[in-house]
């Protein structure tokens, strides 16, 4: 696995593509956006999505799918929402026989497939990995230290993708819980955005730290419901992408719920920004799956009703407080 494919110009695209560099590979990004291909390739900067962050040299970008084919792995950083065509465009250049590494977070709208199941749809046949864990972009592409979860079921394979892509500021923990890594990470966006809520509404600091505690258990609750282990959420991709996530407006999804509470309308918060937060759609696509698998998911429920289907904020935070009592275990 000499050279690597990164499908996916974005912050957290090209903050791995900047990590797979220093760890000698060859690399080759692939960008829809014309000026992220030129910028990357004539400047070493991604001025659209990670401005001021200077690239390796040899990092380089392409404008054509197809180019990515030749690479010996990909990782998939595609947008959650984007991912399945972005993987049927892929697959007729592709051999099956090489890895894809799972990098985007987030549920499917309309199907509720995780990214490794629309993966394991559009790219059959490929052995697949998933990337998760407590990741702010400019972070790790300055090599600041960080530590994420790479989750796969072939243990031979996830211990040489340990290998290729593991640098001393970028250190993988090995799991064989898929399932549990993609849970963790795609809803803790939602819970982020209802963080951001909280602080936007100056309702304080125990606020914030009681829905981080009780989302977990959201996360838990659908997690196992789909087959994932409890011990996983334990872990950087449930816990420490979490607690991150939660805690600062550094966070997409965080800064996008403060607006909220605020009193912004979504549309414009959304109009204004080029990066997606990733929760806005993972809301509607996790209270849709908690429905119809019987799951209580009362946070996600109320984060989706402001989203999607204009319930008032006041009115929804309202709602939550006058839930019953309950044990804390349930």
């Amino acid at each position: 696995m000499q050279s690597i494919g990164v499908i996916g110009g974005g912050a957290w695209g090209t903050a791995l593509g900047q990590v797979a560099r220093s760890g000698g590979a060859e690399v080759l990004l692939w960008a829809r956006e014309a000026e992220v291909v030129e910028g990357i390739n004539a400047r070493h900067e991604n001025a659209a999505f990670l401005p001021g962050v200077p690239l390796d040299a040899g990092l380089r970008a392409t404008a054509r799918l197809a180019d990515i084919g030749a690479c010996d792995m990909a990782l998939l950083v595609a947008p959650a929402q984007f991912l399945r065509r972005v993987a049927a465009e892929l697959r007729p250049h592709w051999n099956p026989s090489k890895p894809v590494v799972v990098c985007a977070k987030g549920f499917e709208v309309g199907t509720g497939q995780l990214m490794t199941e629309v993966a394991a749809e559009t790219l059959p046949g490929v052995p697949l990995a998933v990337l998760s864990g407590p990741t702010f972009a400019a972070e790790v592409a300055r090599g600041l230290p960080t530590a994420i979860t790479l989750a796969c079921a072939d243990a031979g394979l996830g211990k040489r993708l340990v290998e290729r892509l593991g640098r001393p500021t970028f250190r993988p923990y090995l799991s064989a819980d898929l399932v549990g890594a993609e849970v963790g990470g795609a809803v803790k966006n939602v819970l982020a955005i209802a963080c951001g809520v909280v602080q936007g509404r100056g309702l304080g600091d125990n606020a914030r730290a009681a829905l981080i505690t009780r989302g977990m258990a959201e996360i838990a609750r659908l997690s196992s419901a789909l087959g994932g282990q409890a011990e996983s959420l334990m872990g950087l991709a449930g816990l420490g992408d979490l607690v991150l996530t939660c805690s600062s407006p550094q966070s997409r999804n965080m800064s996008l719920g403060i607006a909220l509470g605020q009193g912004r309308a979504l549309a414009d918060i959304v109009g204004e920004r080029r990066s997606i937060a990733e929760g806005v759609a993972t809301a509607a696509a996790v209270a849709e799956l908690a429905v119809r698998r019987g799951i209580d998911m009362p946070i996600v429920a109320a984060v989706d009703a402001i989203l999607h289907r204009g319930a008032g904020i006041d009115a929804t935070i309202a709602a939550l407080l006058a839930r019953p009592f309950r044990a804390e275990a349930v």
